[in-house]
């Protein structure tokens, strides 16, 4: 059997870069992952406008992979009006149109149909989008996961988010996208064990 470590990947699930540095196993597999994987995932976010960014973002990715959104980032962005809440629920048939012309981003209309939808629902939340997100992550955090095998999928906290805010109006936020969401934005930390970004709290490392 090949030795794992020959190709930089190890059995716990993590990729050693030309660094020097161990990150979780897709953290390295790209040169556009490693600055998302160090400085942004797993790192809480907070704010109604920001993680409705990271909600759309996240469904217009399920079928596709993360690094098409990613690299499509900027174009949304600017599609999306800096995905601002109250700009996007104020969107219309003809935003809609103009966004299924927008080349620079993906081009699915139930998915854009979700957006200003779910725009509108956040829009109308009495505590906030941010506020009734981060009630569903778990209190005390879980240890990080001690291999790649050990990352779940879903858990019972993103399937209560997504019941609820499914119940709310919300579209396209099943329990695998929400744990998706709770893993970008920090409200879980799943950076494998032994992968170099600290913990939150920790000292940072050199």
């Amino acid at each position: 059997m090949t030795d794992p470590s020959a190709s930089g990947l190890l059995e716990s699930g993590l990729v050693v870069g030309d660094d020097g540095r161990a990150r979780c196993f897709w953290g390295g597999s790209t040169p556009d992952y490693v600055p998302y994987h160090d400085d942004e995932w797993g790192r809480p976010v907070h704010g109604d406008d920001r993680l409705f960014e990271r909600m759309t973002l996240e469904a217009f990715q399920s079928g596709l992979a993360w690094i098409t959104i990613l690299r499509k980032r900027p174009a949304f962005r600017a599609a999306f009006a800096g995905f601002s809440i109250a700009a996007v629920a104020a969107f219309d048939e003809r935003d809609a149109a103009r966004l299924m012309a927008d080349t620079g981003i993906v081009r699915n209309r139930m998915k854009v149909d979700a957006a200003l939808a779910n725009a509108r629902v956040a829009a109308d939340l009495p505590g906030g989008l941010s506020e009734l997100l981060w009630s569903y992550a778990p209190s005390p955090r879980p240890p990080r996961p001690a291999t790649r095998a050990d990352v779940p999928a879903q858990t019972p906290e993103s399937k209560a988010m997504a019941k609820d805010l499914k119940k709310r109006g919300f579209r396209f936020v099943g329990p695998t996208t929400a744990y998706a969401l709770m893993q970008a934005t920090g409200m879980v930390d799943d950076h494998v064990a032994g992968c170099w970004v600290p913990p939150l709290g920790a000292d940072p490392v050199a």
